[in-house]
Formats: structure tokens, C-alpha cells, sequence
């Protein structure tokens, strides 16, 4: 798992991680049959990292040892169809 030693590298890893939403939302809508799966996720998956992102924007965000919200979707989900390694 790659971890984030600095805020900056932390927003970074945030920002791919979007990248990667939207580029599995694309890859949805030119092969919804075969990622079909992903529709089931990819809304609440993308609304968690966005709200994430909108919290550390506006300094709102504190670190904590809890899991992100965002992060059962994650666990819950096969690997093999998110748009990032979790782990």
C-alpha cells in the first residue's frame, strides 16, 4: 500500500485516485457489458473520494485512525474491478 508521508502526497494520491474513477466511468460507457459490475460502486465510491478532496480544499479534513468512509465500498468490492489497487 503506498502511503502518503506529506499532505501534498496525500492530495496527490486523492487526485489519481479521481483520475482513476473517471477513467473507469469512461471505460464503463464503451464496455458496459463487461464492466458492468462497476455501476454498482463507482457513484458512492467516486461521491466518498470527492467529499474527501472537498474536505482537505477547504481544511476541514483531520486525520484519524478510523477508516475513510468511503473505504467499506473498497473492501467490499472485487479487486479486480476498482480502479485502484487498495492495497
Amino acid at each position: 500500500m503506498v502511503r502518503a508521508r506529506s499532505m501534498h502526497e496525500y492530495q496527490d494520491l486523492i487526485q489519481q485516485a479521481l483520475f482513476e474513477v473517471k477513467d473507469l466511468r469512461a471505460s464503463l460507457e464503451f464496455d458496459e457489458e463487461f464492466m458492468g459490475d462497476a455501476i454498482v460502486f463507482l457513484d458512492p465510491l467516486e461521491a466518498g473520494i470527492r467529499e474527501l478532496h472537498r474536505s482537505i480544499t477547504n481544511g476541514h479534513y483531520r486525520f484519524s485512525e478510523q477508516n475513510l468512509p468511503f473505504m467499506n465500498i473498497v473492501n467490499s468490492t472485487d479487486a479486480s474491478l476498482l480502479p485502484f489497487n487498495p492495497c
